[in-house]
């Protein structure tokens, strides 16, 4: 008798789904990496450093994180498709807009996105689909029609972290030892802080210029204070850190000892440590770590102790370093608009949780 799905054991079903399911995303994988080249071009054995250096930089064309977001849309998008038994390619505007209603709505466990998150996501679609030669015409009236929809009845004011305020981070900090890795959290901290740093800016400095190709700056360090040249969303720009009137919360005296014990003089200028502790590795750190101890030396350092253990959590990320800054330095906006790299001032006051709202008064100013 021979056998069939329905005769089989479910395992072997089970192994040949994941089976097809791998070839599947193996497939995807492949189309993702390929470049394509003029058919008199292809087989050109010349042309395999060119075709490896023009892969590189169609990656590099957006950020990291952005690239990560995008091939998990992607993933999320043809899984969906397969459970719905309809293709996603090529773009069909239809099945993208019950997708789209889907995700304000979804079946299961699963979570309604925000409308931001929506919106990422289109995007995200329409940079997997030009990557494999479509078009997604994202002004289609069915496309547009149905978000306008969602956005109308579905928006809400973006939910911001809360600000890092400066007697938090002079708490937090103090909750840090004085061994290597308390010298390089305490670093990260202070200038994060000071800088108003992105945490993806903070782990992908390097400690000279061309040090390392997965770069995005590197610091030079002054008698008055340290310079950061960094590669952000907004293309180049520097940062002036300067020195801090005591040296438990310098951030510049935070990574000079940080680098003095450490003994970097070369890369990546944060990165992991040996497990017991006393020596530095190669390894740079991922962006991840910053999010974490940021969330780590909230609870030790008891701030919000009033509220629940998870809600501190959930009002605490690697953006408050940045609020934080927005928030408390007393300075003329346009300084740290220029600190935070942001190309509006209406984008800088997004980042200011205390500022006074009413310091301009038009009501007066009208004569009322």
């Amino acid at each position: 008798m021979r056998k069939t799905p329905e005769n089989q054991p479910p395992d072997t079903q089970k192994s040949r789904s994941a089976s097809h399911e791998a070839r599947r995303n193996e497939r995807e994988s492949a189309a993702d990496r390929a470049i394509p080249l003029p058919s008199h071009l292809v087989g050109s054995g010349s042309l395999d450093r060119l075709v490896d250096t023009a892969r590189d930089y169609a990656r590099a064309a957006t950020a990291e994180n952005t690239n990560k977001a995008y091939t998990a849309d992607w993933k999320h998008f043809t899984r969906w498709c397969r459970l719905k038994g309809t293709d996603p390619l090529p773009p069909s505007p239809e099945v993208i807009g019950l997708y789209l209603t889907e995700l304000t709505a979804p079946q299961g466990k699963a979570p309604a996105m925000s409308t931001s998150t929506i919106d990422r996501r289109l995007s995200g679609l329409a940079w997997n689909y030009a990557q494999r030669g479509f078009s997604l015409d994202r002004k289609d009236r069915h496309i547009v029609a149905i978000l306008a929809g969602i956005k109308r009845k579905h928006a809400r004011p973006p939910a911001q972290k809360e600000a890092i305020l400066p007697d938090d981070i002079r708490a937090m900090v103090a909750t840090l030892p004085h061994d290597l890795r308390g010298l390089r959290d305490r670093a990260i901290l202070l200038l994060g802080y000071a800088g108003g740093l992105r945490r993806s800016e903070i782990v992908r400095l390097d400690r000279s210029k061309d040090d390392t190709p997965d770069s995005a700056g590197w610091v030079e360090i002054f008698e008055d204070g340290a310079l950061l040249r960094l590669d952000a969303k907004t293309g180049w720009r520097e940062v002036e850190i300067g020195r801090g009137s005591s040296e438990q919360t310098c951030p510049v005296h935070a990574l000079e000892q940080w680098l003095h014990f450490s003994k970097i003089d070369f890369g990546p200028i944060f990165v992991r440590t040996s497990r017991d502790g006393k020596r530095a590795l190669d390894t740079r750190l991922n962006d991840k770590h910053v999010a974490r101890l940021i969330k780590a030396t909230v609870l030790k350092s008891g701030i919000r102790a009033e509220l629940p253990e998870a809600e501190r959590l959930a009002l605490f990320s690697g953006h408050s370093l940045r609020a934080g800054l927005a928030s408390s330095a007393e300075v003329d906006e346009r300084y740290v608009q220029k600190q935070l790299g942001h190309a509006s001032a209406e984008m800088t006051r997004r980042y200011q949780r205390r500022r006074d709202r009413f310091r301009i008064n038009l009501t007066k100013a009208a004569g009322l």
